[in-house]
């Protein structure tokens, strides 16, 4: 599920020397599967465990995730460097926004954590997004957008160059286009 770095792993151990013995780390998302979740670590003292929290050894300390996380969490990768300016840990989540999905499961399903998972998180940074409305039978993808997205000069390139050209590789004989059905109407919240 988690996978910590060797060197992430050793950072811990030196923060876990100085706390209470058996105190793990808590690997943890706020808001799951909504475009503003939010991963994070923290200590765990060991009667701060739940029942239904699930327990990863590592060397020298358990990481503890909780039930409600833990599908959010999987493939995720804590990791630590020492830079020049400082170190840093890194806790990367590509499952956070949107829980994954089995490689079987409906193509409408597929396309929608590809959306959320990926898509969205860079449209936000323009405050807009996107929802699979429908496929049809032929692989064409049928969007809504809002947001910033919404009345954006950009859209007719966000929709060919970008999403459609990544569903079209991700999904190959699957999608065969996307289709555009938002009433775009240029306001105060387009982004320009």
């Amino acid at each position: 599920m988690i996978r910590i770095t060797e060197a992430a792993q050793q950072h811990f151990g030196k923060l876990l020397a100085e706390q209470p013995e058996g105190t793990g780390i808590r690997v943890f998302v706020v808001n799951p599967g909504s475009p503003n979740a939010e991963c994070g670590v923290s200590y765990c003292p060991p009667d701060s465990v739940e029942a239904d929290d699930e327990r990863l050894p590592f060397n020298g300390f358990d990481a503890i995730v909780d039930s409600g996380s833990a599908p959010f969490l999987e493939d995720a990768v804590i990791d630590f460097e020492e830079q020049e300016l400082g170190s840093q840990l890194t806790l990367k989540a590509p499952n956070a926004k949107a829980k994954k999905v089995a490689d079987d499961a409906p193509l409408i399903e597929r396309v929608e954590y590809v959306i959320q998972a990926e898509i969205n998180p860079q449209l936000a940074n323009h405050g807009g997004h996107v929802m699979v409305n429908d496929i049809t039978d032929d692989g064409l993808a049928i969007l809504q957008f809002g947001g910033g997205c919404n009345g954006c000069s950009m859209i007719d390139v966000t929709v060919k160059n970008g999403i459609e050209k990544e569903l079209k590789e991700r999904f190959p004989n699957e999608i065969t286009g996307v289709r555009d059905i938002t009433e775009h109407e240029r306001g105060e919240h387009s982004y320009y």
